[in-house]
C-alpha cells in the first residue's frame, strides 16, 4: 500500500504481460506533472475506459489537485459514491434492481454481494477503507447541474461580465472569448453564425467589445436593449442601420427575449455564478472536484454551456502565474461532437486554446472518447499521454495510430506502428496501452480497482438524491488582513442596532464657538434597514408609527497611516475615519471602541438633514482647545495601534500580496508547496539516480564477469574431466612415471576448477550485494520522498500573521472635529396600545 500513497505519483494499476495474459507486480505510478502535457483516453464500450479515468481523477483528488469535470453522460458522478465502511446499506440505494432480479437475488442480498465484491477488489489492489476516507477528506466533491436544480444550479449571468483582464494587453484573447461566447449564445437560439460573415455574430460581438473595452459588465436584458439601440453607430464602413436594419435587429432581439422569457430558461440564471476560482477551491481553500452534469441538456444547450465554461476557464487560467507543477485538471468525459476534425463548433476553439496554452500555467487537460474517428488529431499534437483501450473497428484503430504517429513525430520520439497495430486489438477489458512521451516506451497495464462504486450513469433524479443536503462549495469571503486585521476597531465597525441616549433634544442645533470644527455625517443607513436589523435581532415585526433623524455629538478623527516594508513589498497608505463617543469624566477617548466609517472626507455635510433633532454637546468637546488636545491623542492611538497585517508562511517564506485574502494566500501556498515538493523530489531523484546508475554499472560489469567466470568454470570442469580420464588410462597402460605426472596435473586442474568455482561464487555474491544495495537505495528514495511530501504538505497550514508597524512620521492626522452622527429615533407601538422609543444607528 505505501506505493499507492506517494503524492505526485498517480497509482493507476500494475504492469500486464499481454502474451501470457498475466498481471505483474510492478505498480504503474503516473507522474502528475505529465498531465500538464495533457492526456487522451480512447476505448470502445466495455474497455474499462471509465474505470481508468475515475482512477486518475481519484488520484488527482488525493494529491489535492482541484478539477473541473464535464460529464455529458453521467458516469463521472460515480466519484461521489465512495463508502469508507463498505457496508451493504451504503450500496443498497445505488445498485441496479434489474441486475438483482436477473441473478434471482433480493436487493439486500445483491447489495451485500456488491459490498463484498468491492471490499475484496480493493484489497487485491492494496487499498482499504482508510484510502477511501483519505479521498473523501482530500477534496470537496460537488455536482453542478446547469439548467436544472437537481444538483447545484449554475447561473450563466456572470459569463457575460467583463473579464478582469486589461483590454489593451489581452485584445486577441478577449476577442476570441467574445467570439466563442457569441457563437454559443446564437447557437442556443438556433442561429448558426459564421464569425466573419454573419451579421448577427458581428453585431453581438461588437456590442460585447464596446462594453468590455470599458470594463463594463453585460447581462441579457442589457444585451437585448443594445441590439435594438446599438452603442455604436457604424460597423465597418456602413452605418448600423444599413448593415443591420432596425426591423431585423428587433426580430433578433425578440428571438433572444423569447428565450430568456421562457420559464424553462429561469434555471439558467439562478444558482451560483460561473466563477472558476470558487469552483476550484472552497472558502477554506480546500480543493474542489467540480462535476458539471450535462446529460439532461439538449445538444444546443450542451454546446452553449461547455463553450461558456471553457471560456471562463481560459480567463481564470490567464490570470495565474506560470508553473511546471500540476495546478488544476480539466477533464471532459466524452468529447464527441465538441472537437471534430471537420467544422468549427463554438467549443472547438477554447479546447484548442487550452491544449496549446494550458501547460504553461500548470493546467492539465484530459479528453476521452469512444469515437476516435471524430477527433481532430492535428489539434491533439500537444497531448503527451495516450491511454488506449480495446478497439475493434479498423478505422478507429487506424485513426488512433495516425494520431500517435503525429504526436511521436512532433515530440521526436520513436514510434513502432506495426507493433502497436498488433497490440491494440489484443487488449482486454481494463487492460490499456499507455504511450507517454515522457517515458522510454509504451507500457501495457491493467487498471486498479476504483475506490468509487462504478454504478454507471446516473439519471437527473438520482443526482438529486445523491446531492440531497449537499451545499455548494463554501464561498464565504475569507479574512482580508490587509484591511480588517490592520484595524483594531474592525470589530466595532458596525454600530449597534439600538443606542441609548438621553431623551432631552432640541429641534435647533446647539450654538457652539465659531472656531470649533463640526461636521454632519451622512445617514448611510436607511430607516428601513435599521428597523430591519432590530426586527432580526428581536425576532419579531415592529409597528413603527413615527420616525425622526436625531443627531448626537461624537468625536470624528480623520487621518492616514503609511506602511512601508521593502523586504515584504509593502507600500500602502490607509485612510482612517473613526467616530467615537465623547471623552468621559476622566477626559479619555476610547478610540479602541470607535466605529470605523467608510466615507470620503470631502463629502462630509456642513448642514443637517431637514426636520432633524439634536442631542446635547458634552463640555468635554465644546471648545476648539479640547479638540486640539484630542488631535494628539488620536495621532498617538494610530501610531501605537494601527497595523498593516500580512499573512505569512515561514516554511515557504511567502507573504500575502496586496489585496490577497487568507483563502487566496492559502491557495497560492498550496501551489508553491507543490512546486517546492516537485523540485525537491526531482533533485533527490537525480541524486539517487546517479548512485543507482553507478551501482548498476558495477552490476553489469560484475554480471559480465560472472558470465566469463561461469564460462571459465565450465571449461575448467571439462579439462579436469579429460585430464582425469587420461590419468586413468595412463595408469592402466603401465606408464607409471607419466601417470604420476598426469595425476599431479589433474590435481592442479582440480585446484584451478575449484578456483574458477570460487570466482563464480564470488561474482554471484557480489551481484547479490549490488542488487541489495539498489533495493536499499530505492527504499531510501521512497522513504525520503514520503518525508518530503509530508513536510511540504504540512507546510501549507503554517499560516501566521505578520504586522507592519508605522513610524511616527508615517502617521498623518487631517482633522479631529465634533461629528454630528445621525440616528433614527423611531416610535414603536406595542400590542397593548403603549409605545416606546428606539434609537437606531444611521451609519
Amino acid at each position: 500500500m505505501p506505493v499507492a500513497e506517494k503524492l505526485g505519483a498517480f497509482y493507476l494499476g500494475k504492469d500486464y504481460n499481454l502474451s501470457a495474459g498475466a498481471l505483474g507486480d510492478t505498480p504503474l505510478m503516473y507522474d502528475a506533472r505529465d498531465l500538464t502535457t495533457h492526456a487522451i483516453c480512447v476505448g470502445m464500450t466495455g474497455s474499462g475506459k471509465t474505470g481508468l479515468c475515475i482512477d486518475l481523477l481519484e488520484e488527482a483528488a488525493l494529491d489535492k489537485v482541484p478539477a473541473i469535470i464535464i460529464d455529458p453522460k453521467g458516469d463521472i458522478t460515480n466519484l461521489l459514491l465512495t463508502f469508507p465502511d463498505l457496508l451493504p446499506a451504503d450500496f443498497l440505494p445505488w445498485i441496479n434492481a434489474d441486475d438483482a432480479r436477473r441473478k434471482d437475488m433480493t436487493p439486500e442480498e445483491y447489495a451485500e454481494k456488491t459490498a463484498n465484491t468491492w471490499r475484496d477488489g480493493l484489497a487485491s489492489w492494496d487499498q482499504g477503507p482508510e484510502r477511501i476516507r483519505a479521498l473523501k477528506e482530500s477534496a470537496d466533491f460537488v455536482i453542478y447541474t446547469p439548467g436544472s436544480d437537481a444538483g447545484v444550479p449554475v447561473s450563466i449571468v456572470s459569463s457575460l461580465a467583463a473579464p478582469e483582464l486589461n483590454w489593451d494587453d489581452n485584445q486577441e484573447a478577449l476577442r476570441e472569448q467574445i467570439s466563442g461566447t457569441v457563437s454559443a449564445l446564437l447557437g442556443l437560439v438556433g442561429i448558426e453564425a459564421d464569425p466573419m460573415r454573419s451579421r448577427e455574430h458581428i453585431l453581438l460581438a461588437t456590442i460585447f467589445e464596446h462594453y468590455w473595452r470599458q470594463g463594463e459588465d453585460l447581462d441579457l436584458p442589457k444585451l437585448i436593449l443594445s441590439i435594438q439601440n446599438p452603442p455604436v453607430r457604424q460597423l465597418g464602413v456602413f452605418d448600423v442601420d444599413t448593415f443591420f436594419p432596425e426591423k431585423d435587429r428587433f426580430a433578433l432581439a425578440v428571438t433572444i427575449n423569447n428565450m430568456i422569457a421562457s420559464p424553462a430558461f429561469g434555471a439558467w440564471i439562478q444558482g451560483v455564478p460561473l466563477d472558476i476560482d470558487k469552483m476550484l477551491y472552497g472558502g477554506d481553500a480546500k480543493p474542489n472536484v467540480s462535476i458539471f452534469y450535462i446529460a439532461h441538456l439538449s445538444d444546443a444547450e450542451r454546446m452553449f454551456f461547455v463553450t461558456l465554461l471553457l471560456e471562463q476557464v481560459i480567463t481564470w487560467m490567464r490570470a495565474q502565474p506560470g508553473t511546471t507543477s500540476l495546478r488544476a485538471l480539466v477533464y471532459m468525459d466524452e468529447v464527441f461532437g465538441f472537437f471534430p476534425p471537420i467544422g468549427e463548433p463554438p467549443s472547438k476553439r477554447p479546447l484548442l486554446t487550452l491544449m496549446k496554452q494550458a501547460r504553461a500555467f500548470g493546467v492539465g487537460m484530459m479528453l476521452t472518447t469512444q469515437n476516435p474517428v471524430d477527433l481532430d488529431y492535428k489539434g491533439l499534437t500537444n497531448a503527451g499521454t495516450w491511454f488506449i483501450g480495446k478497439l475493434q473497428a479498423e478505422r478507429d484503430k487506424a485513426r488512433v495510430l495516425e494520431g500517435l504517429e503525429t504526436v511521436s513525430s512532433t515530440a521526436g520520439t520513436g514510434f513502432n506502428r506495426s507493433q502497436l497495430d498488433k497490440i491494440i486489438p489484443s487488449l482486454g477489458s481494463r487492460v490499456f496501452l499507455m504511450h507517454n512521451i515522457n517515458e522510454d516506451g509504451p507500457v501495457i497495464f491493467q487498471t486498479r480497482w476504483a475506490m468509487s462504486y462504478l454504478r454507471g450513469p446516473l439519471t437527473r433524479s438520482q443526482v438529486k438524491t445523491l446531492v440531497a443536503g449537499q451545499s455548494s462549495p463554501a464561498t464565504a469571503p475569507a479574512a482580508d488582513l490587509a484591511t480588517d486585521a490592520a484595524d483594531p476597531a474592525a470589530e466595532k465597525a458596525a454600530a449597534p442596532a439600538v443606542a441609548s441616549y438621553a431623551t432631552t433634544t432640541s429641534s435647533v442645533a446647539p450654538i457652539l464657538p465659531p472656531d470649533l470644527p463640526q461636521v454632519y455625517l451622512p445617514a448611510t443607513r436607511s430607516m428601513y434597514d435599521a428597523v430591519g436589523a432590530l426586527e432580526k435581532e428581536l425576532g419579531q415585526r415592529l409597528d413603527v408609527t413615527d420616525k425622526k433623524i436625531r443627531y448626537e455629538a461624537q468625536v470624528l478623527g480623520i487621518g492616514a497611516v503609511n506602511f512601508v516594508d521593502a523586504k515584504r513589498n509593502v507600500d500602502e497608505r490607509q485612510e482612517v475615519a473613526l467616530a467615537v463617543e465623547p471623552p468621559s469624566g476622566s477626559g479619555l477617548v476610547r478610540w479602541d471602541q470607535a466605529i470605523q466609517l467608510e466615507l470620503d472626507p470631502h463629502a462630509l455635510n456642513s448642514q443637517p438633514e431637514p426636520d432633524a433633532i439634536f442631542g446635547d454637546v458634552p463640555d468635554s468637546i465644546n471648545s476648539a482647545r479640547e479638540l486640539t488636545r484630542l488631535t494628539k491623542d488620536f495621532n498617538d492611538y494610530l501610531y501605537r495601534n494601527w497595523r498593516y497585517s500580512l499573512f505569512y508562511n515561514p516554511t515557504l517564506k511567502a507573504y500575502s500580496q496586496q489585496g490577497e485574502d487568507e483563502r487566496a494566500f492559502k491557495i497560492r501556498c498550496q501551489q508553491l508547496a507543490r512546486e517546492q515538493r516537485d523540485a525537491e523530489v526531482d533533485k533527490l531523484g537525480d541524486t539517487y539516480a546517479r548512485k543507482i546508475d553507478s551501482i548498476e554499472t558495477k552490476l553489469r560489469r560484475e554480471e559480465q564477469e560472472l558470465a566469463d567466470d561461469e564460462a571459465a568454470y565450465d571449461a575448467r570442469k571439462q579439462q579436469e574431466m579429460l585430464s582425469a580420464g587420461d590419468s586413468i588410462l595412463s595408469l592402466f597402460g603401465g606408464r607409471r612415471r607419466r601417470a604420476s605426472t598426469m595425476l599431479s596435473s589433474a590435481s592442479k586442474k582440480r585446484e584451478m576448477t575449484a578456483r574458477a568455482k570460487r570466482d563464480v561464487e564470488e561474482s554471484q555474491e557480489q551481484i547479490a550485494r549490488y542488487q541489495a544495495d539498489i533495493e536499499e537505495l530505492e527504499k531510501e528514495l521512497e522513504e525520503a520522498t514520503a518525508d518530503i511530501t509530508e513536510r511540504w504538505e504540512t507546510a501549507v497550514d503554517d499560516v501566521q500573521v505578520y504586522e507592519v508597524k508605522p513610524r511616527r512620521t508615517d502617521v498623518d492626522v487631517d482633522q479631529v472635529a465634533l461629528a454630528w452622527t445621525p440616528f433614527w429615533q423611531v416610535t414603536v407601538s406595542e400590542p397593548d396600545g403603549s409605545s416606546r422609543t428606539e434609537f437606531l444607528s444611521g451609519v
